[in-house]
This record gives C-alpha cells, structure tokens and sequence, in this order.
C-alpha cells in the first residue's frame, strides 16, 4: 500500500482531538475527563464490526463468535474473497442474519465506521491504519479493541487518548498475552503477596519471524518495511503488557522513563541472501533495525522492568515474562518459580500453587479456550472478558492509557537509541490520574 501516514490522519480527521506536538505533551481540552474506570454501557447483545480479515482478523473473528451474546453485523476489507470467506465463518459459527460488507478500497472502512448500529468494533489491520481507523470508530460513538501495537508514535498514543477521553469511548488494546494461563495466575500471585514487594521484572518479544518477514501475501507485503525504517523495539506489548499488570501500572505506578540500544542489523539481510533469488528486487533493501533491541524502564516507584525485542535471529520463541520481590521470583519459558523459605534452594514448579492461584476464567472457560486454539486459547479468554465487561456494563480490564503507555515504548525506544541511549521520559498519558490504586 502506498497510502502515506498523512493521508491516514486526513481520514480520520485527528486535528479537532489534540494532535499531541513532536514532544509528546497534550492538554486536555476544558470538557475533558478521565476515562479511568468508565464503564461499558450494559448490553446483552455486543454488535460487532470488523475492519481487517487477513489471518489476524479471522482468528478474532472466530473467538468473539464464541462468546454468547455477540452479533456481528459488518465486514470488512480491501480484498472481497476476504470478506467473503468471513460470511462463511458466520455461517458456519450458526449466526442466521447476514452480515453487510464492505471491501474495495482503502477507505471502505470509513461506511463501517460511520454505522450507528455498532457496540465494539475490532480492528486488525497493517499498524499504520490502527489509529485512523480507531479514531475514526470513537467519534461514530463506537468503541474500538485493536490489535498490536495500537499506536507507533507519541503523536498516535494522544490522539488515542484525547479521542476517547472527548467522546467517551474506550479503546482496549488487544494485548491477548495478558490473558495467557501463566500470565494470569501468576497475577493473582504476585496480588496476594507470594513474592512480597516487587522490584523488576523482564519481557521480550523473542520470536523468530524471519520466513513470516518474506512472506509475500501476508505480513511480509508491510510489517517488513518497519525494519527499514525504524530501529527500537518495534513490539513491545506482549513482554510488557503481563509485566505492567503484575505492577499495577496505572494503578499506583507508571513508567518514567527508557534508555535503549541496538546490536547491528545483520541477521534478516542474510536471511535474505541466504533464501531470495539473485534478481529479487528484497536484495536492493537496507534494514536500520538491530537485530537485538535491549531497554531498561524505570518506573516511578523505583522498579526496573529489563524489555527485550527480537524477531530477526534464529532462536526459540521467548517472552521471558518474569517478575521478582523481596519474597521470591517467577521465570517463565520454562515456567519456573523460587520462593524464599519453601524449603528448597532450587527453582520449582508451578503445579502446587495452581489450586489455589488459578484463574477463574481458566476454570470456567479454559475446555473451550484451549479447544478453539488461539495462542493456546487466550485469545478466546482475551474475547470472552471484553464482552463480559460490556454484558455487565462494567469497565474494562485495560483501557486507552494502557494502551498509550505499552505502545510507547515503540518511539522512545527509537529516540533513545538515536540519541546515544540517551533516557527518554514516558508522557503521562493519564495526567497525573495514575497513582489512584484500583482493580486492574
């Protein structure tokens, strides 16, 4: 797609909503109020859209027609058989009424967005759509849930943020790894006090995606483009975003500031000269993004959070997804866990606090979750709750200024490494209102 970022903001009409300058500071307008614990209007019936039916959005698809009480009443995609093929999961999933479709250009999204009879839209698309699309769906009086990373840029994360505060939509990030069964055990866990006041923590992104990268009709056709231009931590959210739960960001703490750097970019050129025909026109690219991305955040109260990105070197998939007290520590990949006082030196499993840490949703929704398959079935789990929040017009789990604060990462990593690793100071996307304790 050769559409320009400026032409993206054009169609979401950003300019009336606080476009945040370069620095990454916005105001609020006067009318302007948190939408720190707003809830969901209570509905029985969740009527869904969904902009985007690649891989990604029909596997969304799948699990949110899973979930009693969901309707989805539009389609849509540049490409037709895409659409096409999402009626026919419709069908399949035993819903009787015929979704309207929209398909045949980049903007065909704009009809879905401007319906009044959508609940929640869901978006999965190529980054650089997510917030147009996002923001255009708020100010149609729709809420958004959107795949990741929701926002590449400090200017994104605000418009994010001032759309939903001014017309009091939420916009959830669609962070399913923090709804994995490890992830969300070990937040009851660390809740309850095992490992005793946290310090730091770890996440990653460590995941080979080498072939995926040049893959011709999938992500390959734009996520590779992301490796030309930029050098940082190009997707962060799946690491950080369990990380940033287990310590109540936003709840009592916030991020305050990242120092990054880089290792040299090596490893997909020779991948592509390894694989590519000599004629492949791919040989004629440059890639700016280091192959290892390594940051250190600090957080307001003193705690330190290690994030790692890599997706370009031959090695096992890893998110790390560690958390650390004065009591013990949790390291997963394999999952392993060492509390003080146990009555061992060695690390353990996780086997003996599952009965009493386990959660719920796993209990109740882990047969059919695991069934469906998503991610090992917390895409499925990730689906259920969204909408369980809108059945029981009760706030969501993570809202925008999560969203803004995981996604954040993407740029300063950038800056930092641009600068010399120089700290980089994380906006305050919630203005001041993150200290409040409250349910995450």
């Amino acid at each position: 797609m050769k559409t320009t970022r400026r032409d993206l903001f054009r169609y979401a009409s950003l300019a009336p909503f606080g476009i945040a300058a370069a620095s990454g500071q916005s105001s609020p307008a006067a009318n302007q109020q948190t939408m720190i614990g707003v809830r969901f209007d209570a509905k029985p019936t969740v009527r869904m859209g969904f902009i985007g039916l690649g891989g990604r959005g029909m596997s969304q698809l799948q699990n949110f027609t899973a979930v009693d009480g969901v309707e989805v009443v539009a389609l849509c995609d540049v490409a037709p058989e895409k659409t096409a093929r999402a009626q026919q999961r419709l069908q399949k999933a035993g819903q009787q009424k015929a979704a309207e479709v929209y398909h045949g250009s980049e903007t065909a999204f704009e009809s879905l967005s401007k319906r009044e009879d959508i609940d929640l839209v869901c978006i999965a698309t190529p980054w650089k759509w997510h917030v147009p699309m996002a923001v255009m769906s708020l100010r149609h009086g729709q809420h958004a849930c959107v795949e990741v990373p929701t926002a590449s840029t400090l200017d994104e994360c605000w418009a994010l943020v001032n759309t939903s505060e001014q017309t009091r939509r939420h916009c959830v990030q669609l962070e399913n790894c923090c709804y994995g069964y490890n992830e969300m055990l070990m937040y009851n866990l660390v809740h309850d006090g095992v490992l005793g006041e946290l310090t730091h923590a770890g996440a990653a992104y460590d995941h080979d995606l080498r072939t995926v990268l040049f893959d011709q009709k999938g992500e390959g056709a734009w996520r590779r483009a992301e490796h030309i231009a930029r050098d940082g931590n190009l997707y962060p959210t799946h690491g950080l975003g369990p990380v940033a739960r287990y310590l109540d960001i936003h709840r009592g703490d916030r991020f305050e500031y990242i120092v990054s750097m880089s290792s040299p970019a090596l490893s997909l050129a020779h991948y592509r000269d390894t694989h590519l025909v000599e004629d492949d026109p791919r040989r004629k690219e440059t890639y700016r993004c280091g192959d290892q991305n390594t940051s250190l955040i600090k957080t307001a109260k003193g705690r330190l959070i290690t994030l790692e990105h890599n997706t370009t070197t031959p090695e096992p998939y890893d998110r790390i997804n560690m958390i650390a007290g004065t009591r013990g520590i949790f390291r997963d990949y394999p999952p392993r866990i060492f509390v003080d006082g146990a009555g061992n030196d060695e690390w353990g499993p996780l086997d003996p606090y599952k009965a009493k840490y386990e959660h719920p949703y796993w209990t109740r929704q882990g047969e059919i979750a695991r069934k469906l398959g998503g991610h090992g079935g917390m895409d499925f789990i990730q689906a259920y709750r969204l909408i369980e929040c809108i059945h029981q017009g009760i706030a969501p789990d993570m809202d925008v200024y999560d969203a803004a604060a995981w996604c954040a990462p993407v740029p300063l990593s950038e800056m930092s490494v641009a600068h010399g690793s120089a700290p980089m100071q994380f906006p305050d996307f919630t203005r001041g209102s993150w200290s409040a304790s409250r349910t995450a």
